[in-house]
């Protein structure tokens, strides 16, 4: 199957199944989901959600957060990976948001990674989500689905490149919707261990389940 049929397959059965296509992450406003994206890295939503009331109840605004230290932010998310680094970058892009941006949170790639910690992979969701524009996060779901089904060569080897490889055959009005489609896609079904490809309705286009049928024949052969 040719490159933009197995898209144009991959996104129709992924779009009909699924609702979703908005943030697993609560937040209120893009300052709430800005903190949101960045303490889930390499933590689960899940766990996020436990932690940001609290701390959104008590450092509701940028020049909140500002005016604390990393020490104390540390108290509010100790039970998320990296917490010490985390509680550092919080307050760094609290801080400059108050100094560079007038305390509103930026809407373009180039200014968002201006701030401490936020990545292209971050700038990407808040681009997407709060102000709504064609930017595709790959996060490590959408990296591992993208080269199961075989959306991406095996030449990126990158998030970079995947984002560029998918974005050559993702209409412009599906590119911030796919990345939920394949981030929940991957996190359900396509899941790194054990995938579910009995449940899956996209193994008949998956090269990795092609190849693992071609193997389990010669096996039995």
């Amino acid at each position: 199957m040719r490159k933009p049929e197995l898209f144009k397959a991959v996104l129709a059965y992924l779009g009909s199944t699924m609702d979703n296509t908005e943030t697993e992450l609560h937040y209120t406003n893009p300052f709430e989901l800005l903190v949101a994206v960045v303490l889930s890295a390499q933590c689960t939503d899940k766990r996020i959600n436990m932690v940001t009331p609290r701390l959104f109840a008590d450092f509701p605004t940028p020049e909140a957060m500002a005016a604390t230290t990393p020490e104390v932010i540390f108290e509010y998310i100790r039970s998320v990976s990296y917490p010490n680094n985390k509680a550092k970058h919080l307050v760094g892009l609290a801080q400059k948001l108050v100094s560079d941006f007038g305390g509103e949170v930026p809407s373009t790639l180039e200014e968002l990674t201006q701030l401490p910690g936020v990545g292209r992979k971050t700038a990407n969701v808040i681009q997407a989500v709060a102000f709504k524009k064609a930017a595709l996060a790959v996060d490590t779901h959408v990296f591992r689905v993208s080269h199961r089904l075989g959306l991406v060569p095996k030449s990126a080897t990158t998030p970079y490149k995947v984002e560029m490889a998918l974005r050559k055959y993702i209409p412009e009005e599906q590119v911030a919707a796919s990345h939920y489609w394949l981030l929940l896609h991957g996190r359900y079904t396509c899941t790194a261990r054990k995938p579910h490809c009995g449940q899956c309705g996209l193994k008949e286009y998956c090269r990795s389940f092609a190849l693992l049928s071609s193997a389990l024949r010669l096996l039995a052969e």
